[in-house]
């Protein structure tokens, strides 16, 4: 499809969004219509992140397996707050062409039989458990789910921002229906899952975030992608590079433990 098509549809999509409610974009957006979609930065001072994700604009043909990104971590640990919302979802905008992601939350939680279910103790609390279950049945339910995340992880309040981030990015999924998950056998079980899944990790995982490239962790992986992940998702890549591994990238923001 050419890219004055995409950008009609884009626009198309704006328009016919009732949250604006008119054709008209953020007042904050100086980018022109061309690089609405080319950036984190560009789609979120324009307005248009979600219609970017769902209209796969900057999407190319697959010629190789996508790099997979692994993030084992807890929904109210600040490092991988930073983490997911500064480096993770950033990249994934950007290269969800040649990368997939894969979320796990759960970290250092613990839990403990409690008949045919499970109870979780978490390192930050209980509402942190509630932030691991609402994620966990969210990306078991809505294909939205890593923006929604993104979203809740960003803001100042991640369980209480969880449900207009919903109304946002995924408003076909109703809040009662995420809740009925997080309460019942299904958040439960899923969470287990996500438990099983942790404590398989070779090497075992010793801290939160803890990142596997290719379903791989080494201290070199975890320190390239803490400080890099851009760069090292384009450098694996065994396709044909696409066009942002190519360009100019001084608009991606990288994040360490040094800031």
């Amino acid at each position: 499809m050419k890219t004055s098509l995409l950008l009609l549809l884009l626009t198309l999509a704006v328009c016919l969004n009732a949250q604006y409610g008119s054709c008209h974009l953020s007042s904050s957006c100086s980018y022109p219509p061309s690089k609405w979609c080319s950036s984190l930065d560009s789609a979120i001072q324009c307005g248009v992140l979600k219609q970017c994700l769902e209209s796969n604009f900057t999407r190319s043909r697959e010629t190789a397996d996508s790099v997979q990104v692994g993030l084992y971590y807890e929904s109210l640990c600040p490092g991988c707050r930073l983490f997911l919302t500064r480096v993770l979802f950033p990249t994934w905008v950007l290269l969800n062409d040649i990368m997939s992601v894969t979320l796990v939350p759960y970290g250092n939680a613990q839990e403990k039989p409690d008949g045919q279910k499970y109870v979780f103790e978490c390192q930050h609390g209980k509402d942190e458990c509630l932030g691991n279950m609402i994620e966990t049945c969210l990306l078991n339910m809505t294909k939205m789910a890593f923006p929604v995340i993104f979203c809740m992880e960003s803001s100042s309040n991640v369980i209480k921002s969880a449900k207009s981030c919903l109304e946002l990015y995924s408003p076909e999924l109703s809040w009662d229906s995420v809740m009925s998950c997080v309460n019942g056998d299904v958040g439960n079980g899923l969470m287990h899952q996500n438990a099983l899944k942790t404590k398989a990790l070779d090497p075992a995982h010793q801290y939160v975030p803890w990142i596997t490239v290719d379903g791989k962790h080494t201290e070199d992986l975890q320190d390239k992608a803490m400080s890099s992940l851009f760069t090292l998702v384009c450098n694996m890549y065994k396709g044909s590079k696409p066009e942002a591994c190519g360009g100019d990238q001084r608009h991606f923001k990288s994040y360490s433990y040094n800031e």
